[in-house]
């Protein structure tokens, strides 16, 4: 499903008593979040704020809002999501956004059997983990190359060639 406006970390606390937010980054790496200069608290995009940095620090993000000087502004944001808007993304043409995947029909490359639909994406360090879900029943496929072979996110639609036995309902 395509997005406009992607969230991209949540505010997780402040920085110093300038009005400094700590954010956990919902990317790839939190470098990603240093490119954007304008962020959004909705999913509309109805109330933008200017960056006026962002630093990384570890493995979460500092960052400075345009009107946020003070420690109190900045706890008072603490919990908020934070989106991005998806053509502010420099993005190769076939990247997308994992949020853009879930819903997404998940397909049989070769015999286009239906096996239901993308609900959630665990993170596991070596790879991604795929949950798929169709009626009352949970799969978990590997997000890897030789198992997801097109990704059509315009048309809702992930075709795989499933590893043996995932969605073998025989015990």
């Amino acid at each position: 499903m395509i997005l406009d406006f992607l969230e991209i970390g949540q505010i997780v606390g402040t920085h110093g008593v300038q009005g400094e937010l700590r954010v956990n980054p919902w990317c790839d790496s939190p470098q990603f979040f240093k490119n954007f200069k304008t962020l959004y608290y909705d999913a509309k995009g109805q109330v933008s704020i200017e960056v006026l940095s962002a630093r990384v620090h570890g493995n979460i993000v500092l960052l400075k809002l345009e009107g946020v000087d003070t420690v109190q502004k900045a706890s008072a944001l603490r919990e908020r999501i934070l989106f991005i808007k998806k053509s502010d993304a420099k993005l190769a043409p076939d990247d997308f956004f994992i949020q853009e995947l879930i819903g997404c029909a998940v397909i049989d490359a070769d015999s286009k059997k239906e096996y239901g639909e993308l609900c959630y994406v665990s993170y596991t360090g070596a790879n991604d983990v795929w949950h798929i879900k169709k009626d009352d029943r949970e799969y978990l496929i590997p997000a890897i190359a030789d198992v997801v072979i097109k990704t059509d996110v315009e048309a809702g639609v992930i075709e795989i060639r499933p590893l043996r036995g995932i969605f073998d309902d025989e015990y």
